[in-house]
């Protein structure tokens, strides 16, 4: 809501073309990377019981439900292009606003983005091989990276030629790696009705002892690690926000895509993890090396065609996330630009198809250009990984702050509360335990294992505070929508 004295916009807005469902896959569809196939080792490595393994997959989609249920509310209050940018901005100042971007910006999106890239051509690599039946490189290294380099070009200039298109290829995306998750979830199933001379056979045995015998003996440091590891899986539900300018009617839509997408991805998460140990015995589990969860399930129950089938999964997830990294991540350097916080001519739009063209070609090239950088180093794909791991401790921050802002937003915004059609659902207890939660998260990362990780996200924070108070500290403030 804004008064009849308020400027509007300095740039030109976007279009809403976005539905429920478009929203809901954009949701679903950047959150599955590779965690659901990767992160059942680091669960079996520190809980030992298929019960309270599966709890701690049901509790991580459960925190991330509870954060929907807060940041759908911030979202209708602030339908505007950035998301969390945007909400740091109205909640807590432009100086909060600036350090997320920082963060999101300076190191995370790209890399992420890079690291989905390579991801993918390591898998289209691996494909190739087995396909070829040849431990030998199919694919040579440099092509590989010009490989990685041409996927990320190719999302770019896809989410360029329109929002709907860009949308579109990511409900695709999403359709094929759900179908995949469900694939491997009724996997055992298939293989007991259709093929039950089969060995190694599916087996419930491997799910047993389901809970503790003595649960005063059970290591709740451990299970508070895997809380963590499976935490990373479910990163990235809060995508959608920086989209929220494009969503049509986002008073309904918004809450349905943020409320919904978490849902089913609690249901896939859980329902492939217990699958994985119809095949694979816990103490197997926790020993997997490099071998994803995924590829390892899919190689003991179809042999060698499983492993391949598993890369193409792994690929497609991969190519998805990716995607949908390319879609999100322009609109908060289109919001910066928008907000006086980047250069201006960010907020630029294709003439015909009204997209960030410019913060999207910009993105995808500095991307392009870590992968060249990293490759010249040959430090490996796994460098991708260390440097989001980096900034991940920010990350966790500026998003925890960003659904904290449903508290300060309901006073400032307080005249437009009785009007909303959605609001936070076990308000004020179900955000403050989200906080309160992601609070012993940070703290868990500071004195436990990623401390050194965590030192170095803060170190960079600090360096985006002196940059701020350089560059835009004397700059006036512009207007606030939620003091209107």
């Amino acid at each position: 809501m804004t008064s009849p004295d308020m400027p509007p916009p300095l740039a030109p807005s976007l279009p809403r073309v976005l539905g429920p469902w478009l929203a809901g896959a954009i949701v679903v569809g950047t959150v599955i990377g590779t965690g659901v196939f990767k992160k059942g080792r680091n669960v079996a490595e520190e809980v030992p019981e298929f019960g309270l393994a599966m709890s701690v997959w049901v509790l991580g989609g459960v925190l991330a439900l509870l954060g929907s249920f807060a940041l759908a509310e911030v979202a209708i209050r602030l339908p505007r292009a950035g998301g969390n940018y945007v909400f740091l901005r109205e909640a807590y100042g432009r100086p909060f606003a600036f350090l997320w971007g920082w963060v999101d910006l300076g190191i995370n999106r790209m890399a992420s983005i890079a690291a989905l890239a390579a991801m993918f051509t390591e898998s289209l690599h691996v494909a190739l091989q087995q396909a070829t039946h040849t431990p030998d490189e199919v694919i040579g290294f440099w092509p590989r990276q010009l490989v990685t380099v041409a996927v990320i070009f190719v999302c770019a200039v896809v989410n360029c030629r329109g929002t709907l298109v860009g949308a579109g290829m990511q409900m695709f995306l999403t359709v094929l790696k759900v179908g995949s998750i469900v694939g491997l979830a009724v996997l055992p199933f298939l293989i007991l009705a259709f093929s039950p001379t089969t060995e190694p056979k599916p087996t419930t045995a491997h799910m047993t002892p389901a809970w503790p015998s003595d649960w005063g003996a059970v290591n709740w440091a451990g299970y508070g690690a895997a809380i963590v590891a499976v935490l990373w899986a479910y990163h990235g539900w809060q995508n959608i926000g920086p989209m929220a300018e494009e969503v049509k009617n986002p008073h309904r839509n918004l809450p349905l895509a943020l409320i919904g997408g978490v849902f089913v991805l609690i249901a896939l998460y859980v329902s492939a993890n217990a699958a994985y140990y119809s095949a694979i015995p816990r103490d197997e589990m926790k020993n997997l090396a490099d071998t994803p969860v995924a590829t390892e399930f899919c190689l003991r129950l179809l042999g060698p065609v499983g492993g391949m089938i598993a890369s193409l999964i792994v690929m497609t997830s991969a190519f998805g996330a990716l995607n949908g990294n390319v879609l999100v991540g322009p609109r908060l350097l289109y919001a910066m630009g928008d907000d006086g916080m980047a250069p201006r001519w960010l907020t630029a739009l294709h003439p015909r198809y009204r997209t960030p063209v410019v913060a999207t070609m910009l993105l995808a090239g500095w991307s392009c250009l870590m992968v060249i950088l990293v490759s010249l180093l040959n430090l490996g794909k796994s460098t991708f990984d260390t440097l989001t791991d980096y900034v991940i401790f920010g990350a966790v921050i500026f998003e925890t702050l960003g659904v904290a802002s449903v508290f300060v937003l309901r006073v400032k915004m307080r005249d437009q509360t009785p009007t909303l059609p959605y609001r936070c659902i076990g308000y004020p207890v179900v955000p403050a335990l989200y906080v309160l939660i992601m609070g012993l998260v940070l703290a868990n990362m500071i004195l436990g294992k990623q401390w050194f990780e965590s030192l170095v996200g803060l170190s960079y924070i600090s360096v985006g505070v002196l940059v701020y108070v350089l560059l835009f500290r004397r700059r006036r403030s512009s207007p606030s929508l939620a003091s209107t």
